[in-house]
């Protein structure tokens, strides 16, 4: 298995070596290739992923469409999960609740955020997560849970 923080951190200084991480990090996970997913930050607590305004995550009336956000989102909650599970650990969502706020337009930023006090409470970890847009307009905000358990 890869571990995503190092990795991360020594593309992240080369010229193109976010979009490559971000690249290879959807297509670890197929299904955000659908929302090209750039991951503009990743820290232990914290990763914000970039969706662009493209036609094919858009709705029929022209907004991001609901579920290409909750993807946004969950690209986000995987990049922090993997850059903060303690080691010898293993993270499994169980549920997500989101609300929906204000339609999205434009490029979308999705981030997850935890503390260290989310984790110790650990197997059920909460990871705070939004979609907030370049105005500064939260579109979605959520909660996505962790199972977190020992690697068997």
């Amino acid at each position: 298995m890869v571990d995503v923080l190092p990795l991360y951190r020594r593309l992240s200084w080369l010229p193109g070596g976010r979009r490559l991480f971000s690249w290879g990090y959807a297509r670890a996970a197929p299904y955000f290739r659908t929302i090209s997913p750039y991951v503009a930050r990743l820290e232990p607590h914290r990763a914000d992923v970039v969706m662009a305004d493209r036609k094919a995550v858009h709705n029929h009336i022209g907004t991001v469409h609901a579920i290409a956000l909750c993807n946004g989102l969950e690209a986000a909650m995987g990049a922090l999960a993997e850059a903060t599970v303690p080691t010898g650990m293993r993270w499994l969502p169980k549920g997500m609740t989101v609300e929906y706020l204000a339609p999205a337009r434009g490029p979308v930023t999705c981030i997850a955020r935890t503390t260290g006090a989310d984790w110790a409470g650990a197997p059920d970890v909460p990871v705070a997560v939004e979609a907030v847009l370049d105005d500064g307009t939260v579109a979605v905000r959520g909660t996505i849970r962790l199972w977190v358990t020992p690697r068997r």
